[in-house]
Formats: C-alpha cells, structure tokens, sequence
C-alpha cells in the first residue's frame, strides 16, 4: 500500500474509534440534589482526600473494574494519573490505613445501577451510555 493510502486509513480507523469513544462523563442520581463538580471536586472523592458533597451529605465513589478504557480514561482525565499509578496509590493508603478502595462495578450499566441504588453514589461512565437514570455533574 502507498504511503499515502496508509494515512487516510489510518486517519479513518482514529475518527471511527473518536466516534465510538464520546469520552467519560461523571454521574449522579437523576434524584440527587448534587449539582455541577468540579474537576478538582471529583478528583479529591474518587483519590479518598474528601467525600463531601456539597450541600452536606458524603460521598459513595463508584469505580469501574481495573483495565477498563473507561476507568484508564477517567483517572487520565480527572487525576492525571495512570492505571499503574492509581494501583501504587491505593496500595499505600489500604496499607497505611489510611483508606478503602471504591467499590468496584463491571461496566457503564452497572454504575447507573450502583448509583441509582446508593444515596450520595458518584461514578463515571461512557457519555454515550448516558440516560434519564444518572444526572452528568462534570464531564472532564
């Protein structure tokens, strides 16, 4: 194949994987009285440095499963840390005492669950999976 004919399928293949990827969207429930976070706000929550919500109430992080696009993607985004460094960390504070790590969930559909179920629930999914079930309070 020509060099060119190379780059045009190559710049094909990153707009469809642009496309199928909307990016990663913090939520809440449709019900919650949670109102816009900012980046800074979700960072501290999900890196267990605060779980206060505005307004009062605590906040219940839900995580997605280690080796999740959108999980890599959302601690990139919001921490501006790695899969690898987000281990590291979270082996220090469990060990130290310091802190739990999040509960864990399997995919987009089971965070809108886990936050529609738990008071004062945040969690981060796929903005396309986004429904009339979860509330987007920041989209980094």
């Amino acid at each position: 194949m020509s060099p060119i004919k190379n780059a045009l399928l190559a710049t094909a293949l990153m707009s469809v994987c642009a496309l199928a990827h909307a990016g990663v969207v913090v939520v809440v429930s449709a019900k919650s009285d949670v109102g816009a976070l900012t980046q800074a706000q979700v960072s501290q929550i999900f890196l267990a440095k605060s779980l206060a919500l505005p307004g009062g109430g605590t906040a219940v992080p839900i995580d997605q499963d280690e080796g999740s696009a959108v999980r890599n993607a959302f601690y990139r985004q919001v921490t501006g840390k790695d899969a690898a460094q987000m281990k590291a960390y979270w082996s220090q504070l469990m060990f130290t005492g310091k802190a739990q790590k999040p509960k864990k969930v399997a995919g987009d559909d089971a965070v809108k669950k886990a936050v529609a179920a738990t008071p004062g629930a945040i969690g981060y999914i796929d903005a396309a999976a986004v429904d009339a079930s979860v509330k987007v309070v920041l989209k980094p």
